[in-house]
């Protein structure tokens, strides 16, 4: 079991418990946010910094800080490849009410709102991932810092957002942008000895005539080298993303089910009864391509499709986001009998809600693929659940329609 240690001592972790190490300086910038008395409305706080500095330890560590004081709090997560609580590919809106003590342990939660990118970084489309991450700020702004009568100052939340590793470039444009956006009460900046890896010193988003009342917190990384310079920590990103990927669809089974290595995970997919969907009951959108209309469906085979909810077009005309109820794998399609079999940890409240698959470029983790001796997760011939069609006499309009899971005995479909 790892434990997570404040201040003082080594940050090298034992061998036998492994430690995330908070350092002083973190524990008392972190105290200081939640206890600020000037701050009322409660605080808005933006962490960042270079890639591998620890901005997502200082996050969680500053949740866990904000849970002592408020019994909810906010947490908006913009890193598509590392996120904290969902699958790569995926930006969110959490409430969160509960600490999370053990910062080693990869924790996924269900967020109030997602949405489906479909990438692990934002170069494919900047716009898009900006009007994203908007989109998740207007909600949490409307939902819990509104002015409108009903909602009061108690119920207002404080908000933390976790940042990719932005420092240069169009990463740093995009950078500025939110933050001018969000208007944060706290900016904490992760440093490390190397200048050329840091962000500009103050508020660097603003212009020079700007007066905004801003709280601006330089840190150093909390891992040091062995002449106490701060440096960065080496991951092996994509490592890191197979495994939330492996949380997340773990989730299929009981958290009691005797599940500890790949190969039993990927048995475990591979036995698992799929959703049975009709073609006709759902929308593709495939993001960041273009696709051939006559291979629509065909490339969602193998493959990780957000689930999500087509809203259609705003009031001015313009599409709405749409929110994602979760993800799932496309284990194999029957075009013949225009079916898709697809399977998630998604309850079936919620499922029901699903009318739009969002296919971008999340790979299923190899290690679940070459297993020994075990079918890939998506070869597999049972079938657990089936989506109805929708009325045909109804008007023609399949993103109208809310998808009906109906249970059906177990039957081959190959």
């Amino acid at each position: 079991m790892a434990e997570t240690t404040r201040g003082g001592g080594s940050s090298s972790p034992s061998i036998e418990r492994p430690t995330v190490f908070i350092p002083d300086a973190w524990a008392e910038k972190a105290d200081a946010i939640a206890y600020d008395a000037e701050t009322s409305p409660p605080p808005v706080t933006l962490i960042c910094g270079a890639k591998n500095t620890g901005k997502s330890t200082f996050s969680r560590h500053l949740l866990n800080t904000l849970l002592t004081r408020y019994k909810r709090v906010a947490y908006l997560e913009t890193d598509l490849g590392q996120p904290e609580f969902t699958a790569p590919g995926c930006l969110s809106l959490h409430v969160i009410d509960k600490p999370t003590p053990d910062l080693t342990i990869l924790c996924v939660k269900t967020p109030e709102r997602c949405i489906f990118y479909g990438d692990v970084s934002s170069k494919r489309d900047p716009k898009s991932y900006l009007n994203n991450i908007f989109s998740l700020y207007d909600y949490f702004r409307m939902q819990y810092r509104s002015s409108r009568s009903e909602i009061s100052r108690k119920a207002m939340l404080p908000l933390v957002i976790n940042t990719p590793g932005w420092i240069k470039g169009t990463g740093y444009d995009m950078l500025v942008e939110m933050l001018r956006y969000f208007v944060p009460t706290h900016v904490v900046k992760i440093r490390i000895t190397v200048d050329s890896k840091n962000l500009p010193p103050g508020a660097f988003w603003l212009d020079k005539n700007e007066e905004v009342q801003v709280n601006v917190i330089d840190i150093d990384a909390a891992r040091q080298d062995s002449s106490k310079r701060s440096v960065l920590v080496r991951k092996d990103a994509r490592l890191m993303r197979d495994l939330r990927l492996i949380a997340y669809f773990r989730q299929c089974f009981p958290s009691d089910m005797n599940i500890t290595t790949y190969k039993e995970l990927a048995h475990a997919l591979a036995s698992l009864p799929p959703y049975q969907v009709p073609i006709s009951a759902v929308k593709v959108m495939h993001l960041h391509c273009e696709v051939p209309n006559n291979e629509n469906f065909h490339s969602l085979n193998a493959t990780i499709v957000g689930l999500a909810m087509n809203y259609g077009k705003s009031a001015d005309s313009t599409p709405c986001v749409p929110w994602c109820f979760g993800l799932g794998i496309v284990r194999s399609i029957d075009v013949s009998n225009g079916l898709l079999y697809i399977i998630t940890p998604v309850p079936r409240c919620n499922l029901e809600k699903v009318d739009l698959l969002l296919q971008g470029f999340i790979e299923i983790p190899t290690c679940l693929l070459q297993v020994s001796g075990c079918l890939s997760p998506y070869m597999s011939t049972n079938v657990m659940h089936r989506i109805e069609a929708p009325d045909m006499n109804a008007q023609p309009r399949c993103q109208s329609h809310a998808v009906k899971f109906m249970p059906e005995l177990s039957t081959n479909y190959l």
